[in-house]
């Protein structure tokens, strides 16, 4: 097992603000791909570095996780919405790493968590825009996919249950295919491809398996699926493998 470790992420043009994140460094000779992975709406970096981030490192991947919240002295956005100063965390994670040359710069992939931040990080707009540095690919679990108005500029998959009455699977669908109405920059067959996977019978928060039993939060249905789990781990790594070759 490769062990994290807490670094700093240091400020510049984007954020006058020193970021912290878990990293965990790969036994790869020479440069290795990798994966920035972004927590969702109720924080728990280190949670997640502890389950996903282990994973992943286990596959040989260096990976980081950013902890949007921790210095910026943030417990929660679920009821705020999204905080826009956060948009550029995920570029502020992928020149750490290029920086540090633990990485191969040409191979960094995000994956994130509820809400919509890995997709935010590569829907063209600004953010992805204003960055010299690009991601690979991308993957997003139960993403908030209403809120993304442009299309991918690079690989996505979209991981997400069927019963899921946070984060709507439809918008997903409407999102993958093009047929978003609300969303007049993108048409059908417009940027990189977008891979959708929904899983029958499994709602938001579905990989969380600390959780012992169905909780509601703010009037939603949070539970884990073992089921959807392994099947989004295994996809996760079929996708991340066949994106991140040299």
């Amino acid at each position: 097992m490769v062990s994290a470790e807490i670094v700093a992420i240091p400020e510049n043009q984007w954020s006058p603000l020193v970021l912290q994140g878990y990293l965990r460094r790969s036994n790869n000779p020479g440069p290795s791909p990798a994966v920035i992975l972004m927590h969702a709406c109720a924080g728990f970096a280190d949670q997640l570095d502890q389950s996903w981030g282990e994973k992943i490192a286990s596959w040989g991947y260096v990976t980081l996780t950013i902890d949007s919240f921790g210095r910026r002295g943030v417990k929660n956005t679920c009821r705020s919405g999204p905080h826009f100063d956060f948009d550029h965390d995920p570029y502020l994670g992928l020149n750490y790493l290029i920086q540090q040359k633990l990485v191969d710069p040409a191979r960094v992939a995000i994956v994130g968590f509820g809400g919509s931040p890995a997709l935010s990080a590569v829907s063209r707009g600004a953010v992805e825009n204003e960055s010299k540095t690009k991601f690979r690919a991308a993957a997003a679990f139960y993403p908030n996919c209403a809120a993304i108005k442009g299309p991918m500029t690079v690989p996505t998959l979209i991981l997400i249950g069927e019963l899921d009455d946070t984060t709507s699977p439809d918008a997903c669908r409407k999102l993958a295919d093009g047929s978003d109405d609300l969303a007049i920059s993108r048409q059908r067959g417009e940027g990189a491809e977008i891979r959708l996977i929904v899983y029958p019978g499994a709602y938001n928060g579905f990989d969380l398996s600390n959780l012992r039993a169905p909780v509601l939060y703010l009037g939603h249905r949070i539970e884990y699926n073992k089921s959807a789990t392994d099947q989004s781990s295994d996809a996760l790594r079929e996708w991340l493998g066949s994106m991140t070759k040299p």
